[in-house]
């Protein structure tokens, strides 16, 4: 891998680290669902008017946004939500590293090594231990959520690859239409019309903020340069860079948020973090563009 893309890789993480725990900051007034119906709003808006679409099968960009939006960032932010703090939610995540693996067999003929089933194992007891750790069951209920969120990000990276998108910023905005409507629908369905109540006076300047740096930072620039890399490299070169998700976004809540991990919390998130780099930074980065 060239050593610009390197750096874009470390970048995208970085960004996505810090937006597990500024995200958190948002949901403290806002409900989860309106919180990621409005990201991706103004994810989209006004730039599809701007800027032309990608030129791709629209059935890619309309699954992409709605795995990405409702799979993928609804589940989370619903997760924590429920009580799963933001490190462990940017380390569960990374689940999705395995399940992006299988798809890269099954869809791509990518082969899967020894190590990697073995590292896959590591990180599914490791899993096992941080479910263990949780209090209450809204908590358990947020970690199979946060894993649902997992399947939908590999499913979401196979769809940009099959689609042979070039124009990925486009791409990303474009898709970004389509999760905001279901998403508000939902939190309807759910809670009613306590979950619009006063949103303009619970849009404080924490809350404004999280969502400026999810749209701007973790959306468009993240999004970009992510499937950017999807683009240039096969997906079992990609998929481990997000190793470093969990580093920055354990670090980043700790920071931000003060949070604290339990003993048992901690063997579980070592355990996944040994099963990632047992599984996946063994596997030789093989360079296919440029």
């Amino acid at each position: 891998m060239l050593n610009k893309h390197v750096a874009l890789a470390i970048a995208v993480t970085l960004v996505w680290g810090l937006n597990f725990p500024i995200t958190k900051l948002g949901l403290h007034s806002i409900d989860p669902l309106v919180l990621t119906g409005i990201r991706f709003a103004l994810a989209a808006l006004p730039l599809v008017f701007v800027i032309k679409r990608p030129a791709v099968r629209f059935r890619y960009v309309a699954a992409y946004g709605v795995i990405f939006g409702l799979g993928m960032w609804g589940a989370i932010n619903c997760g924590i939500q429920l009580g799963v703090s933001p490190g462990i939610a940017s380390l569960i995540v990374q689940l999705s590293v395995f399940f992006t693996l299988g798809w890269g067999c099954l869809v791509f003929n990518e082969k899967i090594r020894r190590a990697q089933w073995f590292g896959g194992a590591l990180a599914l007891m490791g899993l096992v231990g941080i479910i263990a750790s949780q209090e209450g069951g809204h908590a358990t209920l947020g970690i199979l959520l946060i894993t649902f969120s997992a399947l939908a990000w590999s499913v979401g990276n196979v769809i940009i690859k099959a689609s042979g998108v070039k124009e990925i910023f486009s791409f990303m905005v474009w898709a970004s239409l389509f999760p905001p409507i279901p998403l508000f629908l939902m939190a309807w369905g759910m809670h009613g019309s306590a979950a619009f109540d006063g949103l303009p006076a619970r849009l404080d300047l924490t809350a404004v903020l999280s969502i400026l740096f999810q749209v701007y930072m973790a959306t468009h620039f993240a999004y970009w340069g992510w499937n950017s890399l999807l683009k240039t490299y096969p997906v079992s070169t990609v998929a481990p860079l997000s190793l470093l998700i969990p580093v920055f976004g354990i670090a980043s809540s700790m920071l931000i948020l003060g949070e604290r991990i339990s003993p048992l919390a901690l063997t579980g998130i070592s355990v996944i973090i040994l099963g990632l780099a047992v599984g996946l930074y063994r596997t030789p980065i093989v360079h296919t563009g440029k």
